[in-house]
């Protein structure tokens, strides 16, 4: 398979088993939260509810594209993900997968809803960590801690948006609107009247499209992760590529970086740039096709790819150089270079499709109880569940357009409990239960980083 031998075959197979459970947990671990609203405001059977949430999240990891995906894949420079040793890889990729899969698994046994995408992350900078003490390098050579950086900035906002974007939602609600039955507890004989039910099934819909677009791009991420770093001359660059525009683009770039008016030699982006542009010029002078290119020269092609990209968006974000390149488009040019490296298969995205939709319909009852029953004192309304989701969706909406992980869980939890401080303060809240998802909030990252980095170690010398 893919030219490995049969023991490194059966270890691929492995991480992309363990990529699937990921994504499966992650299922009905996440999009509990999705379907908690209209069960417990009885608008769609549970079955039925987690069936069409299982639906949606399918179609929205097929429509969702790959920002987020390439986001994720970024955290680690591209010299982690190719070392020379494939058994390495193969350990710093066993070792953020269980890792993320024990936690996970964990916090779903004690129906918290804690945040899969904290796991991933948590893992992959736990590995890279490691990587960087083990080899002797700089902190810089093991995480992309600019990509971190807004990577944990997205994170930690998105719950705080969706506390108060709900809170303000619900009480602006409660101010225009008169009918006091979407305030209050659902009859749990009957369902809501229509026009209330198909808001809920909307939003519940919503919920389960966007959760798909950016959690299920997590999960393409990982697997590309798994594949560039056994596999780097069939997946790290996408064969399908045209290298003529490749190479148009890279001497187009070279032409209008030495052509400028201004001395840019001290700048450290504009000579990396210049570097890595010139060690591509240097590759693709006579490649007509990357499936007649030795391992060795696709991974000297997709770094100089990535720290070309990297180096040029950098400068286009330089306030200090805003018109030095004239009407040359870099960010367009950054783009165009990276494309061969910013690509998953149509496998890959079903793969993960398949094991988000399915993990959706089942397990999911214990995240369900606790946001339906424990996050506040009294039963979710109508306009608490619609706020909620209605907020979460436009959220994570929002972060998968610019390509960034949002948790659905913390933005959704988050939302529920600015509802039930709509509605009669912060005494409506539950304190146990609140403080388990703060604990969890807070722990993930540290947990996760100190497991997957210690199994790394472990395996690395193992394997």
């Amino acid at each position: 398979m893919f030219g490995l031998t049969a023991d490194l075959t059966l270890l691929l197979l492995l991480c992309l088993l363990c990529a699937a459970v990921f994504e499966f947990i992650n299922g009905f671990h996440d999009t509990a939260n999705a379907v908690a609203t209209v069960i417990y405001t009885n608008s769609l059977k549970p079955n039925i509810a987690v069936i069409y949430s299982g639906i949606l999240n399918f179609i929205g990891v097929l429509a969702g594209g790959t920002a987020v995906a390439m986001g994720i894949i970024k955290l680690l420079p591209p010299g982690v993900l190719i070392d020379q040793d494939l058994m390495h890889n193969i350990a710093m990729i066993l070792s953020l997968l269980l890792s993320a899969i024990i936690w996970n698994l964990g916090t779903w046994y004690l129906g918290i809803p804690a945040s899969s995408s904290h796991t991933l992350i948590g893992s992959i900078l736990g590995v890279g960590i490691a990587y960087t003490f083990i080899e002797g390098t700089s902190m810089a050579e093991g995480v992309n801690w600019h990509k971190a950086g807004h990577v944990g900035l997205s994170l930690l906002l998105s719950p705080f948006i969706g506390f108060v974007g709900t809170l303000g939602l619900v009480k602006l609600a409660k101010t225009f609107i008169k009918n006091k039955k979407i305030f209050s507890e659902p009859d749990k004989t009957a369902a809501p009247p229509w026009y209330i039910r198909w808001i809920l099934i909307s939003t519940c819909g919503a919920v389960s499209y966007v959760h798909g677009s950016n959690d299920g791009q997590k999960g393409i991420g990982l697997v590309m992760l798994i594949l560039v770093a056994i596999v780097p001359a069939k997946f790290a660059l996408d064969h399908s590529t045209s290298i003529k525009e490749i190479r148009t683009e890279v001497t187009t770039a070279i032409a209008n970086f030495e052509n400028l008016s201004v001395d840019l030699s001290n700048d450290k982006n504009y000579n990396k740039a210049m570097n890595s542009l010139a060690i591509l010029n240097s590759h693709l002078a006579e490649v007509e096709s990357f499936d007649h290119l030795s391992s060795e020269e696709i991974q000297t092609l997709r770094v100089a790819m990535y720290d070309a990209s990297s180096a040029m968006k950098k400068l286009d974000e330089d306030e200090n150089l805003k018109g030095v390149f004239g009407d040359y488009n870099l960010s367009k040019a950054s783009k165009n270079i990276a494309a061969p490296i910013e690509y998953a298969p149509l496998w890959v995205v079903i793969m993960i499709a398949l094991c988000l939709g399915i993990g959706t319909m089942i397990g999911w009852k214990r995240i369900v109880k606790t946001i339906g029953e424990k996050i506040g004192k009294e039963h979710l309304s109508y306009a608490q569940g619609a706020g909620a989701e209605m907020v979460a969706a436009a959220t994570i909406g929002l972060a998968t357009a610019t390509g960034l992980p949002v948790s659905t869980t913390q933005v959704l939890s988050s939302g529920i409990a600015g509802s039930m401080v709509a509605s009669n303060g912060l005494a409506n809240l539950q304190k146990g239960t609140m403080r388990n998802i703060a604990l969890a909030w807070l722990l993930t990252l540290p947990v996760t980083m100190i497991l997957s980095g210690g199994l790394f170690t472990i395996l690395r010398f193992t394997l």
